[in-house]
């Protein structure tokens, strides 16, 4: 919704240079980076299972969006993109992965930097919880079968 608002107030700013005649029209450029969503909820994840999402990235704009780095808050955290241009009306992603390996709520950040320095931020949280110590709970009638049986 907040991109959304964002196109709609650039394309008005272009109508009323273009209403004025002035120079701001030329200048004036939509955003290259649209994000579909900047946060996801993992909910609840298994310790020692790590997770992974896609972030969706479209290229809104007339120019070649160059994405020059992602950066996550931690060691945790892993993002994987392609490093090559994303064309003008085109689409990539950036693959977010949580390794979840203490137990607890997180929250966690990755910072996407591109064509000459401009930033957006991503949150990935949720909260993991401890693995059950065996598979199935303990049956002690199965024990006294087994026994039974010998």
């Amino acid at each position: 919704m907040k991109n959304l608002l964002t196109l709609l107030a650039t394309a008005v700013i272009v109508n009323l240079a273009i209403a004025q005649g002035t120079p701001a029209a030329a200048k004036v450029n939509p955003d290259l980076l649209v994000l579909k969503e900047t946060s996801f909820d993992f909910s609840k994840i298994q310790q020692g299972r790590p997770v992974t999402h896609d972030f969706l990235i479209a290229n809104s704009s007339t120019d070649t969006l160059k994405i020059e780095d992602v950066r996550a808050s931690c060691g945790c955290t892993t993002p994987v993109w392609k490093r090559e241009p994303v064309a003008p009306n085109s689409n990539t992603k950036i693959t977010v992965g949580y390794n979840a390996y203490n137990e607890g709520p997180f929250e966690k950040t990755v910072t996407i930097t591109y064509n000459g320095g401009q930033v957006k931020m991503l949150t990935i949280k949720g909260t993991v919880f401890k693995a059950p110590a065996t598979a199935a709970p303990e049956n002690q009638s199965v024990d006294l079968l087994k026994k039974s049986n010998q």
